[in-house]
């Protein structure tokens, strides 16, 4: 069969079609409309976005619930800055997200053009994992290719492609078809590094675990190695629900608790599997203590970091590494350094800690917890409510709830909820946003609206910046600008075309989160301080 030459801004649309995508969320204008020429041809489905920052948190928010590349359309210069936070955002959290832009032919000799940068490039790299310009329609294939073959083979952050508009429009050829991307089996387990794991794991009389996010593939193993070896474990707010909830060795997303410290100090072995220990995970320096730490990840930068001495280090894929461990451990009898009345006891503390820090969340959180739906996924934005949550409502399966971890940006909650909605149609999908967060992308409720989705948006309402008065008070400074006058909320939402609702208990408030799963459309959930049992 003869190929079939197409613009090259059509071409690309049918790739990506080739390559398993199926949504592309994002904006035309004037310079990209090429891109737009193929994706209807490719039976693509594209999602019309507000604003490029929600295009972006949306392609985020797909790429959270299905593990596959989020894709996003935009123009050149606004465009692409526009989409630069949830780039940011997506890097810092490991997303697998490729935004693919339109850039101008020539910018050296010519000044003046519509959309203009000084350097898009160069701008979009900051905050991505690469971004580079396609000059042929061979290396525009082959820059989209090394993105998908990097998020299978790689830790998968954001990647940017940028192509010049006389390209777009001009014929050219079908891309390739793509690679297999699987690794060898031996470059995924190291069989001595195995037997280094599982010996010490046997060895050590009071061991604990830290999981992160890059171990939430084949969860159930970790439950099942803490017994065999008797140790403590411990999340990251992103490994939450690798371990079940009430599980009698789990500690919880508990890391930033002061006295964590205190508690792994007590420890004589620390394997970190899948967790970069960062500032967000931990908010101190270190870990706590000087046992020998074992870290196991597939990068090699974040192995590199606070490195001593008696640690050791190993480069692979978190499951694949410790499925062999489980099973080098078998018919071990563990010691019992670690007892289930010491963690409960230790866990209910902390929980009557974060409830006196920020009170009278911690029941609304219960409350609202009961009246969720078996395997809801949850979006969380930067407010008090959800930093609650993230310490004391466990789940019950991981990679359900996610949030902006590391780059912290106000406003992803909706749009990253849609995004996860849209890959999840026929599943409970919800987000959970404060007042502030909430103005920065509320205009994306109108994309819910517009595609029908059941989904229920908890909007935590405390007048203002919350968290950043607190933080205030405590630096002795006087708090300044954090307040802001707010709408009314629930009217906000009736003129978009959602649902709304103001509930004035707990009681109300679960009612209205079981209908806002079975409507037709979303249903923003008003809650403030006041809300009474």
């Amino acid at each position: 069969m003869a190929e079939t030459a197409r613009p090259l801004g059509a071409q690309i649309s049918h790739m990506l079609k080739d390559r398993g995508v199926d949504v592309i969320f994002g904006i035309p204008g004037v310079h990209n409309q090429e891109m737009y020429r193929g994706i209807e041809e490719a039976g693509i489905t594209h999602v019309l976005a507000r604003h490029e920052q929600g295009a972006g948190f949306m392609a985020d928010g797909y790429a959270r619930a299905t593990g596959k590349p989020g894709v996003a359309y935009v123009i050149t210069g606004p465009g692409v800055c526009n989409i630069m936070t949830p780039m940011g955002q997506a890097y810092s959290d490991s997303v697998p997200m490729l935004v693919i832009s339109s850039c101008l032919d020539e910018v050296a000799a010519k000044r003046g053009q519509l959309h203009q940068m000084k350097d898009q490039r160069a701008a979009a790299a900051t905050v991505c994992d690469w971004s580079e310009e396609a000059r042929t329609p061979q290396a525009a294939y082959a820059l989209i290719d090394r993105a998908f073959m990097e998020f299978e083979t790689r830790r998968a952050r954001s990647k940017h492609v940028q192509v010049p508009i006389q390209l777009l429009e001009a014929d050219a050829p079908p891309a390739p078809e793509m690679a297999n991307a699987e690794l060898a089996g031996d470059m995924r387990r190291d069989a001595l590094a195995v037997r280094r794991i599982a010996d010490a794991l046997m060895s050590a009389e009071r061991p604990v675990m830290v999981l992160g996010g890059g171990a939430t593939t084949g969860a159930s193993l970790y439950s099942k190695l803490a017994e065999k070896v008797g140790a403590a474990v411990f999340t990251s707010y992103a490994g939450r629900g690798i371990m079940p909830p009430e599980h009698p060795l789990s500690f919880g997303a508990v890391l930033a608790r002061p006295e964590s410290e205190r508690v792994i100090a007590s420890a004589d072995l620390i394997l970190v599997v899948g967790c970069e220990l960062a500032e967000v995970d931990l908010w101190r320096d270190n870990l706590g203590g000087d046992a020998p730490i074992i870290r196991v990840d597939i990068d090699p930068a974040v192995l590199a970091s606070q490195q001593r001495a008696q640690d050791s280090v190993v480069l692979g894929e978190a499951y694949e590494t410790m499925e062999a461990v489980l099973d080098a451990v078998e018919g071990h009898r563990p010691a019992t350094g670690w007892t289930a009345q010491e963690i409960a006891k230790t866990r209910a503390r902390w929980r009557v800690e974060t409830d006196a820090e920020r009170p009278g969340i911690v029941p609304i959180c219960d409350a609202l917890r009961e009246a969720v739906p078996a395997d809801t996924m949850i979006y969380s934005d930067m407010t008090q409510f959800a930093y609650v949550a993230k310490e004391v409502w466990d789940m019950d399966r991981p990679g359900h709830w996610h949030h902006p971890y590391g780059f912290g940006t106000l406003g992803y909650a909706t749009p990253a909820a849609i995004g996860g909605a849209v890959a999840r149609r026929g599943k409970p999908t919800m987000a959970i946003i404060g007042d502030y967060g909430f103005h920065y992308t509320v205009q994306e409720l109108g994309v819910a609206v517009e595609l029908g989705l059941s989904l229920p948006i908890i909007l935590w309402d405390n007048g203002k910046l919350g968290e950043i008065e607190d933080s205030m008070v405590r630096a002795q400074i006087a708090p300044n600008a954090v307040v802001a006058r707010n709408p009314d909320f629930v009217k906000l939402a009736e003129a978009f075309g959602a649902g709304a609702v103001a509930p004035q208990t707990l009681e109300e408030m679960q009612a209205a989160v079981a209908a806002a799963f079975k409507a037709d459309g979303p249903t923003l959930i008003y809650l403030t301080p006041a809300l009474t049992a």
